[in-house]
């Protein structure tokens, strides 16, 4: 499996099929130096997708779904984009999102079976960017039902916002990367705090 969005800010994916919602938040353009939006043209978008839905095949043993994106599916899958890391943002903080979810994403068709082992499975319905976000939708809310789903977080760093997969014992990272990120926001933090200190003298 190749979770091509997440592997390439360096991250270790979250495990199972929330690791296609990860994917899905790190297509955006994001890290040190800039990585390019991978929705930002068709061809790129379905190329993604493409190798994301086989990882989500393989992690869930389930038939590779066939979807293709056309112009107006990437510009509506990256509204969708931005809604879903607004709410994780926002669940993060434990506050209420900027703003609601559109009305489109209110409406996402999917479907519930009861499959031979006499186990409801929810399944993603309609077509282009829809199906997408219909699936993502599914794999949050199963993540949701384990409560794994608190884990994922998008970076408090703004310049860099990708997201990952909080493995900390008690839930509490901030950063995707002390290192890259959380020593630079404490180095601002702390040459802030001696200016305002000078001043004050």
């Amino acid at each position: 499996m190749s979770w091509s969005a997440t592997v390439r800010y360096g991250l270790q994916p979250a495990p199972g099929e929330l690791a296609f919602v990860q994917d899905l938040l790190n297509t955006q353009s994001a890290g040190k130096p800039r990585e390019p939006d991978l929705l930002q043209t068709t061809e790129d978008a379905n190329d993604w997708l493409d190798q994301a839905l086989k990882s989500w095949s393989s992690e869930t043993h389930q038939p590779t779904p066939a979807v293709a994106l056309t112009a107006e599916d990437v510009r509506s899958l990256r509204d969708f984009r931005h809604d879903l890391n607004q709410i994780l943002r926002a669940q993060a903080a434990e506050t209420a999102p900027e703003t609601g979810p559109t009305a489109s994403l209110m409406t996402l068709p999917m479907a519930l079976r009861l499959d031979e082992h006499g186990t409801i499975q929810a399944e993603p319905r309609g077509t282009g960017w829809r199906q997408v976000a219909s699936l993502t939708l599914i794999e949050a809310y199963r993540a949701q039902c384990t409560d794994s789903l608190r884990r994922l977080k998008t970076c408090r760093n703004t310049r860099c916002a990708t997201a990952f997969y909080d493995r900390s014992r008690n839930n509490s990272g901030v950063w995707h990367d002390v290192r890259v990120c959380g020593n630079a926001a404490n180095l601002r933090n702390y040459r802030a705090r001696k200016r305002a200190a000078a001043d004050q003298a």
